[in-house]
């Protein structure tokens, strides 16, 4: 019986050893990474975004420290003057007071909502055309397989794509920053 399950085994390691071996003969798969953060970051497309972004929600910015400016005048002026006025007078500029206060938190609140909406509708369509590019250029350099590089612990320099990648968006160029429609450019030659 002994023999019988060391003769097996024996059998088992060389056919493992046996299928090892041959894997790298037709198995032999293209694998790189990619920095998503960085195309986000660095890209025409992402660049525009943001500043699109920054032009959209820059007046209600202004309107938002216009108000907190003023506030900040009627806090100094009750410091400054809240010894002199009328019993009646403080209370109803301390009321001002909280209440520009709330205002003000309650708009600041809603400002932020917004920009973080709009900001992740805007990086979900900045993210589809990006992963679009990824692909046409995994696909046009025969690359089996992309890796995210915020999940890979290590990787050499020569397997990131992300220049490369780069290169593809900067040649697409920014003239439509989130638009999927757009053929995606040809990557360039390594």
């Amino acid at each position: 019986m002994k023999r019988s399950i060391s003769s097996k085994l024996t059998v088992g390691l060389i056919g493992a050893a046996a299928a090892l071996a041959v894997l790298p003969a037709w198995a032999d798969p293209k694998i790189a990474v990619v920095n998503p953060q960085r195309l986000v970051e660095e890209s025409p497309q992402g660049k525009a975004v943001q500043e699109s972004m920054r032009a959209e929600f820059a007046p209600r910015q202004r309107t938002l420290q216009q108000q907190e400016a003023t506030l900040k005048g009627k806090q100094e002026k009750l410091q400054k003057d809240g010894a002199t006025m009328t019993d009646d007078q403080r209370v109803r500029a301390e009321k001002e007071l909280r209440d520009g206060a709330r205002d003000l938190q309650r708009a600041e609140q809603e400002f932020n909502d917004d920009v973080q909406a709009r900001r992740n509708e805007e990086l979900s369509r900045l993210q589809r055309t990006l992963l679009e590019e990824v692909r046409s250029y995994a696909k046009a350099q025969n690359y089996d397989i992309v890796l995210s590089g915020e999940a890979v612990l290590y990787s050499a320099s020569a397997t990131d794509i992300t220049p490369a990648v780069l290169s593809a968006l900067q040649a697409r160029g920014a003239a439509a920053p989130a638009s999927g429609s757009a053929a995606p450019a040809k990557p360039p030659a390594k």
